[in-house]
C-alpha cells in the first residue's frame, strides 16, 4: 500500500464511550491540529483505508478493535540533488552508500526526500527498513533489512557490539593531541534537546581515534574514528570535546541551522567501513564506502 515510496501510518481504533459517529469524526477529534478540511480531502482522495487497503468513506462506521491506515500529507521538500548507491544486496540485506544531506527515514519535515522512501519506491518492498542510524549530515554506509526477521537478526549484531564500524572525519589539527587515543565520555541530552553534551556520569560512549593524514598547511587533518557505542552525535561531540570539531558541523560547537536547500558545505564525516559475521550465512562481510573526504581542498 505504498504511495510514492511512502508507507501509510497504521492506527488502532480503541474502545471509546461515547462511540464516535464515524471514523472521520474520530480522526478530526484525535488529530484536531490537522483540521477537518484536510481529513475530508484525504478521505476524498482515498488516502484513508481499512486494514485491507480499501478506501473508507466519510460515513465509515467506527469499530473499536480494528485498525486503519492513512497517508500523511507530503510536505514540500527541497530536492536533495545527490544520488545514493546500492553496493550490495542479497535476500536479507541491502547495503547502501548514502550521500550527505539525505535523511535516512521519514521524520518531521523530511518524508519524500529520504533514503528509505527512495529505496521503497525503486524496489516496491514495503518491508524495507534501516537497521541502524546515520545522521542526515553524515554520508556513507548504512544497512537495510529486506524483511522483518532479517531486521531483528542484524539489529542483534549492533546490540551485541558485533559490528565493526570506522568513520573518516576532517577536523582541525592540534599538535598537542597525541594519537591514537581511546576516548570514553558520558553523553547526555543537551540544549537544544536535539543536541548532546558531555556530562558527569560514568562513561557511556567509547571511540578510538587515529590520525590518518595532515594537510599541507598543517591546519587540518583526516581522522579515523572507530566507535564501539552508538549514541546520538557521538563522534561529533567527541571531537568537539577534544577542541577539534568536525569541519562544517552545524551543531557543535554552535547550533547554526542552514536553509534546507543549502548543500554547499557538507559535514566532513563519512561512514567509511563496516564489517561483521553475517547471522544467516555465517560468512565474514566487509564493505567500504565509495565516497571520500578530500583533505586537499582545505588549506
Amino acid at each position: 500500500m505504498m504511495r510514492q515510496g511512502v508507507s501509510p501510518s497504521k492506527l488502532y481504533l480503541p474502545k471509546i464511550d461515547p462511540v464516535p459517529d464515524s471514523i472521520f469524526v474520530y480522526l478530526c477529534q484525535r488529530f484536531g491540529h490537522i483540521g477537518e478540511a484536510v481529513w475530508r480531502q484525504r478521505f476524498d482522495d482515498g488516502l484513508v483505508m481499512d486494514a485491507f487497503g480499501t478506501p473508507l468513506t466519510l460515513d465509515a462506521r467506527y469499530q473499536h478493535g480494528t485498525s486503519i491506515h492513512y497517508y500523511r500529507q507530503l510536505p514540500d521538500e527541497a530536492v536533495v540533488p545527490f544520488a545514493h548507491r546500492v553496493i550490495f544486496e542479497n535476500e536479507q540485506l541491502m547495503v547502501v552508500d548514502k550521500p550527505h544531506f539525505l535523511t535516512v527515514a521519514p521524520a518531521g519535515r523530511y518524508v519524500a526526500q529520504t533514503l528509505l522512501t527512495r529505496l521503497k519506491a525503486h524496489t516496491g518492498n514495503a518491508e524495507l527498513s534501516p537497521i541502524h542510524r546515520l545522521d542526515r549530515e553524515t554520508a556513507g554506509l548504512i544497512l537495510f533489512a529486506k524483511t522483518a526477521s532479517a531486521r531483528s537478526a542484524y539489529q542483534a549484531l549492533f546490540a551485541d557490539r558485533a559490528i565493526t564500524k570506522m568513520y573518516h572525519a576532517i577536523a582541525p589539527y592540534q599538535a598537542d593531541l597525541q594519537f591514537p587515543m581511546s576516548l570514553r565520555l558520558h553523553l547526555e541530552r543537551g540544549e537544544p534537546f536535539y543536541t548532546m553534551k558531555v556530562g558527569q556520569g560514568a562513561p557511556n560512549t567509547h571511540t578510538d581515534i587515529a590520525l590518518l593524514q595532515i594537510s599541507e598547511c598543517g591546519g587540518f587533518a583526516k581522522y579515523a574514528l572507530s566507535p564501539s557505542t552508538g549514541k546520538l552525535h557521538q563522534l561529533r561531540v567527541h571531537l568537539h570535546h577534544l577542541g577539534i570539531p568536525i569541519l562544517h558541523d552545524s551543531f557543535y560547537p554552535v547550533v547554526a541551522h542552514k536553509a534546507e536547500d543549502d548543500f554547499g558545505q557538507p559535514l566532513q564525516l563519512l561512514a567509511k567501513h563496516l564489517s561483521f559475521i553475517d547471522p544467516f550465512s555465517g560468512e565474514p562481510m566487509a564493505f567500504e564506502s565509495g565516497f571520500e573526504l578530500e583533505l586537499s581542498q582545505f588549506i
